[in-house]
């Protein structure tokens, strides 16, 4: 039995002022490439299917493509909402999707949604965990004392009656951890003590009982404990911290035994996003420009600040996303103690010397009426 594991596909999202319609639907295809060659049984969609709660009319034709696209070539699709996601609307036609092996949840209600995945040979029960709130569990199980996140997803997993005599796979959108370390992070995640885009964290030993896990929501792929408990990563990259990630998809295989395999198969985008760094005249040199077309952040080292550098750029590298500053100055700034200095000094004193550690020069008196318009509309 062979199970492509993927999550946090975020359709609909952009990079900063790029749309990534192209880029995502050039991944699907060549996810549908991949299924059609390794003769892959199912697929597993771990949550943060699109983007934001509203999806973009992009975004759910992509979806509805995929899916469309899977289920012609007979493949079972179980696919689960993260945070994400809008249950409502990642949930709208589920039970008609089923007639064609589409399987979704998105929604906890006392019980985990349970699907038997049947081969020639192998068998599988497919459990989907959709991304929950303590406050949604207490309410269908309110005997359980859920005082933390982790409390919660136990209280789901012991309210089951799990075989595990049979092969058991779950799907789950959660931030879980190992005994000593967390997870890697990339991206937009931020990592608390406690938390990870406002999600808790949970001790993977609690899915003792699968025999594989597939989780989403943290986007470099690694394994979590054990080698059977997985994020499978973003497959493609959407931070500027993710720029040496190697991406990939997981390709799962369970044998009659019950014995787990995972292979990554490398993902290849239609456009990279690099991080490049020095100063503008060595970094435009035509000698050092490879693949113009990616996406682009670069980080100037020269000393002056450069008039339009993101319009310079963008006539060698097209989608250069952001540009920043790493020189003296900059570091300067980043070294001074801040936390009280707004106490003794005035709006128009912050300012001037900010723009004089910036510019080496004094703010002019139309710059500083700008800057003060500004600060009255933000509330300062």
């Amino acid at each position: 039995m062979r199970l492509m594991h993927i999550g946090d596909l975020h359709l609909g999202k952009s990079l900063g002022d790029f749309d990534l319609t192209e880029d995502q639907e050039y991944l699907l295809n060549q996810l549908l490439e991949i299924v059609d060659s390794r003769s892959v049984d199912a697929v597993l969609i771990a949550g943060d299917v699109y983007d934001k709660a509203i999806p973009s009319e992009a975004a759910t034709r992509m979806l509805d493509y995929f899916l469309n696209s899977l289920a012609k070539r007979n493949v079972y699709t179980y696919m689960i909402s993260g945070n994400h996601d809008s249950d409502e609307r990642l949930n709208y036609g589920s039970s008609l999707f089923e007639t064609n092996n589409i399987y979704i949840s998105t929604k906890y209600e006392g019980k985990l949604y349970k699907h038997t995945l049947k081969t020639e040979k192998e068998e599988a029960d497919i459990y989907l965990l959709p991304f929950v709130k303590a406050s949604q569990v207490r309410h269908y199980l309110p005997e359980a004392k859920i005082e933390s996140y982790d409390d919660a997803v136990k209280a789901i997993l012991n309210n089951e009656t799990i075989d595990t005599s049979r092969c058991n796979v779950l799907v789950a959108h959660q931030f879980v951890v190992g005994k000593s370390e967390d997870p890697e992070l990339s991206g937009s995640e931020g990592l608390g003590t406690q938390s990870v885009g406002l999600v808790e964290k949970i001790g993977y030993d609690c899915f003792d009982d699968f025999d594989y896990v597939a989780l989403g929501h943290i986007h470099s792929p690694q394994q979590v404990g054990r080698k059977e408990v997985r994020y499978s990563g973003s497959p493609l990259k959407y931070s500027v911290s993710e720029a040496n990630n190697e991406k990939s998809v997981s390709l799962i295989t369970i044998d009659a035994n019950k014995k787990v395999d995972v292979e990554l198969i490398p993902i290849k985008p239609l456009r990279d996003l690099r991080h490049i760094k020095g100063q503008i005249k060595q970094l435009l040199d035509q000698s050092n420009v490879t693949a113009p077309d990616d996406f682009i952040y670069a980080t100037l080292t020269d000393e002056e600040i450069i008039n339009d550098a993101m319009g310079i750029f963008q006539q060698t590298y097209p989608n250069t996303v952001k540009i920043e500053y790493d020189n003296s100055h900059t570091r300067e700034v980043e070294q001074v103690d801040i936390s009280k200095i707004a106490d003794v000094r005035s709006f128009d004193e912050l300012i001037s010397d900010f723009y004089m550690q910036m510019y080496g020069c004094k703010i002019s008196e139309e710059e500083m009426a700008i800057m003060s318009d500004v600060a009255r509309e933000a509330g300062v």
